[in-house]
């Protein structure tokens, strides 16, 4: 039997979307499903779409969980995903995105082939409110599709020069050092469980808790980036990537806890003062 993969979706306030993104799951080519959600105090009818999927969940995976609590933040509501998970590979979803059909089959072909590996991931595109392909200009506005960056590795390779030497040499893709000046890592990643349970927990001390699970990551082991679109991230009015201050304050909150952990484990391994 193929490795059981766990699907983790982290669900607020997405009734528009939810169901979509549900579907996408339900929809995989890859049949050995754990499907987890878990609805973090949603104000609006995110519960209730969850619940009507329920049956079909159910008919669909070898195990499903869904859970609904009171307002308890991203980062908690991550942390209690992964300690539900018992999959041998998480795959996390956003409950806004959609995961191409034969997403998680490939991925998974490719960390079963070399365990050397704890991350696979493709590459992703952007769609709209309605559900629309859309490309990004450089300064990350919504642009046709002929006039801007469909996918998010053209764009970060046209936004960050220092990425393109990792274009031409993929062999790079996810070290640990490309990773300290900022997250490239597209999403719809499959990760592999026991590395993951391995690293430090999602903390808001980190709030940028993609970038910051990456570097964790990335001192595990290798990634490897398949160059074929197999997710679908969602920009609208509601993503708070697109608050740019905001985002600059994270940045600089995750990279100093990043160093702040740094200097603690060389300290912890590496000091000796014996006299």
């Amino acid at each position: 039997m193929k490795p059981l993969v766990s699907v983790l979706m982290p669900a607020y306030n997405h009734e528009r979307y939810i169901a979509q993104s549900i579907e996408s799951i339900i929809n995989q080519t890859y049949k050995n499903i754990e499907f987890i959600i878990i609805n973090d105090g949603s104000k609006d009818n995110t519960w209730e779409v969850i619940k009507s999927l329920e049956k079909k969940c159910i008919g669909r995976f070898v195990e499903v969980k869904l859970a609904t609590q009171i307002n308890r933040g991203i980062y908690d509501t991550l942390n209690k995903l992964v300690s539900l998970s018992s999959g041998k590979y998480i795959y996390f979803i956003a409950s806004d995105d959609i995961a191409k059909p034969n997403s998680i089959e490939i991925l998974c072909t490719k960390l079963e082939s070399d365990y050397n590996l704890v991350v696979a991931v493709g590459d992703s595109e952007i769609i709209d409110d309605n559900s629309n392909q859309i490309a990004w200009d450089i300064a990350q506005n919504p642009v046709d599709l002929d006039k801007g960056y469909v996918t998010f590795w053209q764009y970060f390779v046209a936004k960050h020069p220092r990425l393109r030497a990792i274009d031409k040499n993929l062999d790079f893709f996810g070290a640990y050092r490309t990773l300290l000046k900022g997250n490239y890592i597209p999403n719809g990643a499959l990760i592999r469980s026991d590395a993951l349970k391995n690293i430090d927990r999602f903390t808001n001390k980190a709030p940028l808790e993609d970038w910051y699970m990456h570097l964790q990551l990335s001192k595990m082991g290798k990634y490897k980036f398949i160059d074929e679109v197999l997710f679908s991230y969602r920009w609208h009015s509601y993503n708070t990537i697109k608050n740019k201050k905001l985002n600059r304050i994270k940045v600089i909150k995750t990279k100093r806890y990043e160093f702040y952990q740094r200097i603690k484990f060389i300290i912890k391994n590496y000091i000796f003062l014996k006299k």
